[in-house]
C-alpha cells in the first residue's frame, strides 16, 4: 500500500490537533480507548462537542496550553492509502521542530484560522515549505463555522494567500485551496452541505488523490550504496552485491554506470529485490545491485549514470537551519553527514541571514542563533558528490554534527 508523508503547520488556536482529530475520528482510526478518553475529557470540560485535540497532543504542557510543541506523528489509513501525519510547532521558537517535521514529507497542509486570516506565521510556515521545496501545498481555510461559512470571506483570504505564493521562486509548486471546519467535520473528510459554493474536492479526497510519484524530485539517477553484500555461502560464494535506494530516476540493467569516488567505469549485471531477479527497478525502491566489473565499492560510494554526473566538490553555499543552543560562528567545525558519507567540514562565511516572511535578507551576520535559517559558505576536508536541493530533496540535503556533543546541530540544503 501506498504511503503518503504529510506536515501541516497552524499557528496558535488555528485548530491543528482538531483537524487531524477529525480526520482521524472520520475515517474510523481512532482506537476505543483513546475515543473514549476523548469523550471524557470533553465532558469534564464542559465541551458540547469532542475535543479532537486531545488525539495528537501527546505532552502534558500540549494538553495544558492548548498548543502543539514537539512533533508527533499520526498514523492512519484508508482502503487505498497509509498516511503518516507530521503534525508540527508552528511558533517562531519551534521553527527548527516544523523543519524536522517537513523534511521528509511529501506533500503539507497550511491551517489559516477564517477569522484572521493570512498572518506573519503564515509566511513563515509558506517559506519553510518552500525551502523544503514541498511539491504540494494544501492551504486548509479552518474554522468557517465561525465566519458563517462565507465564499466571500473565503475568496479574500485566498486572493491574500497568492500573492503571498507570487513571492515564491518555487514555479512547479501546486497550491489547493480547501474551505474546512475541522469542528464540525465539513470538507474534512464528508462533503459540506452548508457550504455548497464549494465545487472542489474535500481535504481527504484531495489527499486520496495526490501522485505519491510526483512529488519526489524526477530526473537524475543516484544509487548512493549502503552496504556491500557478502553472503559468504556455497551458493553465492563469488556473490558482490550493493544495497541500497534508488533516487530521481530508474535504473536499469545494462546501464553504463560510474563509481564515485573512484570514477571507475562499469555497467549494472543484475538487480535483486527479495531475491528475485529484475530488469529495471524504479525510483525509492529499495534494491541490490551487481556490477559487471570487480571494481572496488564500499559503503558511502554513489553510483550514477555515466551522463548523469553530479557535482564533486570540497566546497559550496547551504541554506542552513540552525537547530542548537550553541550558535553557529565564523571559522567552527562540523562533521557533515550528507547521506551515509561523513567528511569534516569548516564554516567558511555566513553569507546573510535568511528572513523567512520573504522580506529579505540581514548582512553582516556573524553568528547563527537557535531556529535562523541563513545561507553560509562551507569548505570540506574532502570532496562529496552532490546536487542542488532543489534538483534532488535527498542528494542535496545533508546535516552538521557537532563534534564535542555529537548532536545534530543544523540541517542544510544546497544551493
Amino acid at each position: 500500500m501506498e504511503v503518503l508523508k504529510i506536515a501541516t503547520a497552524g499557528s496558535v488556536d488555528d485548530g491543528k490537533s482538531t483537524l487531524i482529530g477529525r480526520l482521524l475520528y472520520d475515517t474510523k482510526s481512532l482506537t476505543t480507548d483513546k475515543l473514549e478518553a476523548i469523550e471524557k475529557s470533553s465532558k469534564q470540560k464542559g465541551y458540547d462537542y469532542l475535543d479532537f485535540s486531545l488525539a495528537t497532543d501527546g505532552l502534558v504542557a500540549e494538553r495544558e496550553q492548548g498548543i502543539t510543541i514537539d512533533v508527533a506523528h499520526i498514523y492512519f489509513s484508508t482502503a487505498t492509502r497509509s498516511y503518516i501525519i507530521a503534525d508540527t510547532p508552528g511558533h517562531v521558537e519551534y521553527t527548527r521542530n516544523m523543519v524536522t517535521g517537513a523534511s521528509t514529507s511529501q506533500a503539507a497542509i497550511i491551517l489559516i484560522d477564517a477569522r484572521h486570516g493570512v498572518i506573519e506565521q503564515t509566511y513563515r510556515h509558506f517559506f519553510i515549505n518552500n525551502l523544503l521545496r514541498i511539491k504540494d501545498v494544501i492551504v486548509a481555510i479552518n474554522k468557517m463555522d465561525l465566519v458563517d461559512f462565507s465564499e466571500e470571506r473565503y475568496n479574500e483570504i485566498k486572493a491574500d494567500f497568492q500573492q503571498l505564493v507570487a513571492k515564491s521562486d518555487y514555479e512547479d509548486q501546486n497550491i489547493t485551496f480547501i474551505p474546512v471546519s475541522a469542528l464540525t467535520g465539513d470538507n474534512v473528510v464528508n462533503t459540506s452541505e452548508i457550504m455548497n459554493w464549494y465545487k472542489g474536492k474535500t481535504l481527504l479526497e484531495h489527499l486520496e488523490e495526490l501522485d505519491t510519484q510526483n512529488v519526489y524530485n524526477k530526473g537524475v539517477m543516484r544509487f548512493p550504496v549502503q552496504n556491500v553484500i557478502r553472503p559468504k555461502t556455497a551458493e553465492y560464494h563469488d556473490f558482490r552485491g550493493y544495497a541500497g535506494k534508488v533516487y530521481g530516476d530508474n535504473i536499469n540493467v545494462g546501464d553504463e554506470v560510474i563509481v564515485l569516488p573512484s570514477q571507475t567505469k562499469t555497467k549494472i549485471k543484475e538487480i535483486y529485490f527479495n531475491n528475485k531477479k529484475y530488469t529495471s527497478a524504479a525510483r525509492r525502491s529499495s534494491i541490490t545491485v551487481t556490477l559487471e566489473n570487480d571494481v572496488n565499492v564500499s559503503r558511502g560510494d554513489m553510483i550514477v549514470k555515466t551522463n548523469e554526473l553530479p557535482k564533486v566538490e570540497k566546497q559550496f553555499n547551504a541554506t542552513i537551519s540552525w537547530m542548537d543552543n550553541k550558535p553557529l560562528l565564523n571559522g567552527s567545525k562540523y562533521v557533515l553527514q550528507h547521506g551515509v558519507h561523513k567528511v569534516l567540514a569548516k564554516v567558511a562565511t555566513i553569507n546573510h541571514k535568511i528572513e523567512t516572511d520573504f522580506s529579505g535578507v540581514i548582512n553582516e551576520v556573524n553568528s547563527l542563533n537557535m531556529n535562523d535559517i541563513a545561507s553560509v559558505s562551507f569548505q570540506l576536508n574532502k570532496p562529496i558528490y552532490f546536487d542542488a536541493f532543489k534538483n534532488n530533496r535527498t542528494n542535496g540535503s545533508f546535516i552538521l554534527i557537532d563534534t564535542q556533543t555529537n548532536n545534530t546541530a543544523g540541517v542544510g540544503f544546497i544551493n
